[in-house]
């Protein structure tokens, strides 16, 4: 979709939710925190996923553990389910963090678990610099609560299926697993699994340096959005 449609949903999202908050923190967080690194996830990754904004809330408030508020980058609540989403850049949710704020942050997240709340983080590296990762990463998990708008490739249903069983077996895949799983030909799981390699999902791993892959290793930093 264009970037011209992009920038006018976008002005038009934030407008609503401005108006819908009259005046405090609310909506002075909103004016404050909906930077750029926000814009450039919703540009780069929410807007080619989704094609539009509906159920999505910037700059959410919830409440953690000890009564005071804090606002998530953005809310889908579609209904029942409530997913946070956060962007983090490693320079303030890293570098600049100290010891205390570092047990906070995994205590607020520990509690916002349990109240019902699925927390996902977004690195902001990836978001600029990979933002087809953050895609089918992001759709992985919106799959799970809700059928696609529109139909999905057998192509795409496998390769999202492959990383989970990759997960599953702890961290790598081989093409045998991935014939027994699909009941599929050799030539079809090998197919697969380089398509995720060029993606930047997996990574060929031979034996004793031998040519000849043997098994399919999850990226560096795949997991982390599922931990």
């Amino acid at each position: 979709m264009s970037l011209l449609l992009f920038e006018d949903a976008h002005r038009q999202f934030i407008g609503d939710h401005l108006v819908k908050r009259t005046s405090g923190e609310r909506r002075g967080r909103l004016e404050r925190g909906h930077q750029h690194a926000e814009i450039l996830f919703l540009r780069k990754v929410w807007w080619p996923l989704r094609g539009d904004f509906s159920k999505l809330h910037p700059e959410y408030e919830v409440t953690d553990w000890r009564g005071r508020s804090y606002f998530a980058d953005f809310a889908w609540l579609p209904g029942y389910i409530r997913l946070l989403i956060e962007i983090k850049g490693y320079s303030s949710h890293v570098r600049d963090m100290d010891r205390n704020k570092y047990c906070n942050e995994l205590n607020r997240e520990t509690f916002l678990q349990a109240m019902g709340y699925r927390i996902i983080s977004f690195a902001y590296d990836d978001v600029e610099q990979r933002p087809e990762l953050c895609m089918t990463l992001l759709q992985m998990i919106l799959g799970r609560y809700q059928a696609a708008d529109a139909p999905a490739s057998r192509l795409q249903l496998m390769e999202q299926e492959t990383i989970r069983l990759a997960i599953c077996l702890t961290g790598s895949v081989r093409p045998r697993d991935v014939e027994q799983h699909f009941d599929v030909d050799y030539k079809t799981a090998v197919r697969t699994l380089r398509s995720l390699c060029s993606k930047g999902w997996l990574l060929p791993s031979s034996r004793d340096n031998q040519e000849r892959v043997v098994r399919y290793e999850l990226a560096h930093g795949v997991l982390d959005y599922f931990n």
